[in-house]
């Protein structure tokens, strides 16, 4: 779900993290020490405890961001935008601070000591967050104070060990057993992607299907997370006597960003023109810096360039937690014998992951060579740009459908009515005024809502009504923005009306919501499943709404008196809005009318999967392909400068919608077709760039300027296989 890496060398195993074989202190790891093995084969035996600690991890991170937009929403009561905005902002968070992780672990305290420390902070993060979720702890500040607190801790513990879990890995191989260390990032990209998998599916359903402090149990889908890290904790710690541990050394990040700095201060200065002018800019530096780190800055920040257009893809990538999840909460979610949550779709991303990739690298990508088409790396980034923007025009016509599928609500001077009609014969409804005229020939089983024009708040309308020939009237005072139910019914002999309010907005998380109207003499008692609407008064008492998950209730129980009747509702589907009418016959026998005042949820969940389909595809040729070509144009002491820069493009995606949210008052739909003509633009002018990019091989001789170059990777063909796997840091 997140980015690839190269593992192919320890002075590029992770973003950031380094270390050169002659860089190892005896007081930190003696060479001669022989390093345990597993039995029968040439792999460290310390491996096992690092390919668990990263699955625990990534089960711990993306179990507890699947249900953070939900979190927001439903728990902190925050509205759609505020939660997005949050989202992205922890997303994009997450990306920012590996930055510090690598200097930590560059500078001061080596990769092993930051892996731990770092993980310290992260457990408390999920601690934090956790105990926020639990409702008796406090008020919604407190809460609001806890899950921010956790959240920035959790941010800085997993982009602190970001940078360095990969390249401590690898560091356990000799130079010599290059076979194996390969076979251990294949086992690392599989621990990491099935912990996404595992999770994503999980603790939505701990979310949902456990009941906690009488709603959705946040707590326990936060706090399960934060045992898996725990977990991983002490697993990565016993390792601790089997590991080989470099220290610290220079920070080259930081020396390119003075290099960088140094040029365009000196540049600043001999700005007048007196002095002879130089090749390129970053030649101002050669008063302090060597030419061989002068040379391989410029080869870096070549392809930096290249990276100004890339966030506006992972702006829309990022989007399948927030504004798809949200998207998701108004779609019918049955598949026949289960259903399923709408947090859990993002599962679709890492499964289809696991699949496209051989399909890519054993039939796709095969098949373009057979046809002598020239698919580059340049050209596939742009196709998977496409393919992302496609995936975002797809998901506004989908917007655009479930608008068309949802009830209307009143607007300004607006009132909205439906007539439910209780008694045995057809009744004519009409509604004068000196501005419009209904009339209504309406039964209970077809209600429908008839939008009448409100001149005030709170208007008198007079109601004619027909029934079996007799004529008679009732008048009651409508409000603006409201929905009504004007229930008719016969009283003794004479034909009487009755007004009450409706609700005007679907249940919130894909619930059905369920009221009760007695039309019986005597108070009715009702309890169906957790839902206890208490007693109902007679003669046309209505109930609160109560919201339940869907299903099929058949076993509702309802007294009077002393006579309990057993209710048979059937099925109260996603995002429903129901009345039900109780009556009794002569015979005291209990009759059920059901009215779905707000239609349930029509369109099926599993039209997401094409746009997921979509952006998955289009995240396997624009990331794995991105940083490929990446690694190809940079010296082997720069690859982890080039690596910081791709994860900056991610927190800058992110970026983009925090700010795009925020400022940008757009309907749904629209908003998906924004960021999908951005990102079309973006990939028009990521293809001029690319045009003119003129790449070169290893050793910096230019090639042709076709945009595009032949592969020569530095580190043999093994880098070259390991990065066409897609891996989550």
């Amino acid at each position: 779900m997140d980015l690839p890496q190269n593992p192919s060398a320890r002075d590029t195993l992770s973003p950031f993290c380094s270390l050169k074989d002659d860089e190892r202190s005896n007081d930190v790891f003696c060479a001669s020490k022989e390093v345990p093995k597993l039995c029968g084969s040439r792999y460290p035996i310390s491996i096992p405890f690092i390919v668990v600690n990263e699955f625990c991890e990534r089960f711990s991170y993306y179990g507890m961001k699947a249900v953070l937009t939900l979190y927001f929403l439903y728990y902190l009561h925050w509205d759609e935008t505020l939660s997005t905005t949050v989202y992205h902002a922890f997303s994009g968070l997450c990306y920012f601070t590996p930055i510090f992780g690598a200097v930590i672990a560059d500078s001061w305290l080596g990769k092993f000591r930051t892996i731990i420390y770092l993980s310290v902070v992260y457990v408390l993060g999920h601690l934090i967050k956790s105990i926020g979720a639990i409702p008796p702890v406090g008020d919604l500040t407190t809460h609001v104070a806890l899950s921010m607190t956790g959240l920035f801790l959790i941010a800085f513990g997993t982009g602190g060990i970001k940078p360095c879990v990969s390249a401590f890995g690898g560091d356990q191989f000799e130079a010599e057993h290059a076979h194996e260390r390969s076979k251990f990032f294949s086992i690392f990209y599989l621990a990491i992607n099935l912990g996404s998998l595992i999770s994503t599916f999980a603790t939505p359903a701990l979310r949902g299907d456990v009941k906690c402090f009488e709603g959705d149990c946040y707590a326990l889908a936060f706090g399960v997370p934060a045992v898996l890290m725990v977990v991983a904790l002490v697993v990565f710690i016993s390792g601790s006597s089997l590991y080989k541990k470099y220290p610290s050394k220079g920070n080259i990040l930081g020396n390119v960003c003075k290099c960088i700095g140094f040029a365009l201060e000196n540049r600043w200065k001999h700005r007048s023109g007196q002095y002879p002018k130089r090749e390129h800019w970053l030649d101002w530096a050669s008063e302090k810096y060597p030419n061989k780190l002068i040379q391989e800055v410029k080869m870096v920040t070549r392809v930096l360039f290249l990276y100004i257009p890339l966030p506006m893809f992972w702006a829309l990538f990022d989007q399948q937690g927030s504004r798809w999840t949200l998207q998701a909460l108004r779609m019918n979610a049955d598949f026949g014998g289960f259903s399923i949550k709408a947090d859990q779709m993002q599962t679709l991303n890492p499964f289809l992951i696991l699949l496209f990739i051989p399909v890519f690298d054993l039939g796709i990508y095969p098949l373009v060579k057979l046809c002598k088409f020239n698919f580059k790396p340049i050209r596939r980034m742009t196709v998977g740009m496409i393919l992302a923007a496609l995936a975002f025009a797809m998901a506004a016509i989908l917007e655009v459908k479930l608008d068309e599928s949802n009830m209307s609500e009143p607007v300004a001077k607006e009132s909205l009515l439906q007539v439910l009609n209780l008694a045995s014969e057809p009744v004519e409804v009409q509604i004068k005024d000196s501005r419009s005229f209904s009339q209504a020939s309406l039964k209970h089983q077809d209600p429908d809502y008839l939008k009448l024009p409100v001149k005030t708040e709170n208007e008198n309308f007079n109601f004619n009504m027909k029934y079996q020939g007799i004529y008679s009237s009732c008048s009651h005072a409508l409000s603006d923005r409201q929905a009504y139910s004007l229930i008719f019914y016969q009283n003794d002999t004479e034909p009487a009306c009755k007004l009450v309010k409706d609700s005007t907005q679907k249940p919130l998380k894909g619930l059905a919501a369920l009221r009760f109207i007695n039309a019986g003499s005597e108070a009715a008692d009702i309890t169906l499943g957790n839902a206890d609407f208490g007693s109902i008064a007679g003669n046309y008492g209505v109930s609160a709404y109560h919201t339940l998950e869907r299903g099929y209730y058949n076993h509702g129980k309802c007294r009077i008196g002393n006579n309990e009747f057993s209710l048979d509702l059937g099925l109260l589907d996603f995002g429903g809005s129901y009345t039900v009418i109780l009556k009794q016959d002569s015979r005291g026998k209990i009759i059920i009318q059901k009215s779905e005042d707000i239609p349930a949820n029509s369109i099926h969940i599993a039209w997401q999967i094409p746009q997921y389909v979509l952006i998955s595809a289009g995240e396997i040729m624009f990331s794995v392909t991105g940083l490929e070509f990446s690694y190809s144009q940079a010296p082997p002491s720069m690859k982890s400068v080039l690596q910081a820069g791709w994860l900056l493009t991610v927190a800058f995606g992110n970026l983009i919608v925090l700010i795009i949210a925020q400022t940008v008052a757009l309907e749904q739909w629209a908003e998906f077709v924004l960021f999908a003509g951005l990102l079309f633009v973006v990939c028009i002018i990521f293809s001029i760039m690319g045009y003119f990019y003129i790449p070169v091989d290893l050793d910096g001789s230019p090639e042709d300027n076709s945009g595009d170059y032949e592969k020569k990777p530095p580190s043999g063909e093994m880098m070259l296989n390991l990065l066409k796997k897609k891996t989550k840091l």
